[in-house]
């Protein structure tokens, strides 16, 4: 239902920081000014949909994105709608499943010490895993070293 156009385009989450989650959109091409948009989400199929709690607006004041605190990772699966309307009419909605994990950006290594010595002609570099709210195992981090001068 809608007229065809009028639904948000390049749909993008990200996680940062633990549990800061900003998803963000286009405007659909046939959208006016006037338009705007409502997202709601949910963590699972059994519960109802809720509110975006902060929008990012662009300058015409349409919602462009949500801003979200608070987030766990542990449900796994988020289930996206975003719908709204254009001079009183409906436009077309538009629906994602994302799977939480995949959309975090970790923060860097804690605690990253380097300590050289002549003696050994070399250096021992030590860090902690990053901060994050779902993994449990820190063999599960990759990490990667890079030198930029000796």
């Amino acid at each position: 239902a809608g007229m065809n156009g009028t639904a948000i385009e390049n749909f993008v989450c990200v996680i940062f920081n633990v549990s800061f989650m900003n998803c963000t959109w286009h405007v659909g091409r046939a959208a006016s000014e006037d338009t705007q948009y409502f997202l709601y989400w949910k963590t699972s199929r059994k519960e109802d949909f809720t509110g975006c709690p902060s929008y990012i607006k662009d300058n015409y004041g349409r919602h462009t994105g949500c801003r979200f605190q608070n987030v766990a990772i542990e449900n796994k699966r988020a289930y996206f709608l975003v719908n709204g309307t254009t001079n009183g009419k409906n436009i077309q909605s538009y629906e994602k499943m994302i799977i939480l994990y995949k959309i975090e950006k970790l923060t860097p290594p804690l605690n990253v010490t380097v300590n050289c010595t002549e003696a050994s002609h070399g250096c021992e570099i030590r860090w902690q895993p990053p901060r994050t709210s779902h993994v449990k195992r820190h063999a599960c981090f990759k990490y990667e070293i890079v030198i930029e001068s000796k």
